[in-house]
């Protein structure tokens, strides 16, 4: 599994972690049912502690994502989160695109770089 840990991004470890296990989800490259690997494998791999992993697993199973089968591993699940609805979807997008007017963008360059990412995202998840 390709994931990287930023030591300069603000977000905690486990959040990155998580976020990077949902863009792969997102574009297609772990599909339902794929096995991830265990705690232990993927805090050894990534150099961070195993209560780390664990709980980027516990919020992603919170999240609907995957199912966490204790002692048989953590799967993607089948079902998105369809139980969340527009407004929590949308809560995080409303958070970036106020960064990205705080941080100048003008409106065309904000979408501009929405439909990239989206390209980007959509390209590997069909």
């Amino acid at each position: 599994m390709l994931l990287t840990i930023n030591t300069a991004d603000s977000r905690p470890i486990y959040q990155q972690v998580a976020d990077g296990i949902k863009e792969l989800i997102a574009r297609g490259k772990l599909v339902e049912g794929a096995s991830l690997p265990p705690v232990r494998q993927l805090a050894a791999d990534l150099g961070v502690n195993l209560n780390t992993i664990a709980t980027a697993y516990r919020e992603l199973q919170e999240e609907g994502l995957i199912v966490i089968k204790h002692g048989s591993g953590s799967v993607v699940a089948s079902c998105t989160m369809t139980e969340r609805s527009q407004d929590e979807l949308l809560r995080p997008l409303r958070t970036a695109l106020t960064e990205l007017i705080l941080a100048g963008r003008s409106p065309s360059k904000i979408l501009s770089m929405v439909a990239r990412e989206l390209t980007l995202v959509g390209k590997q998840s069909k």
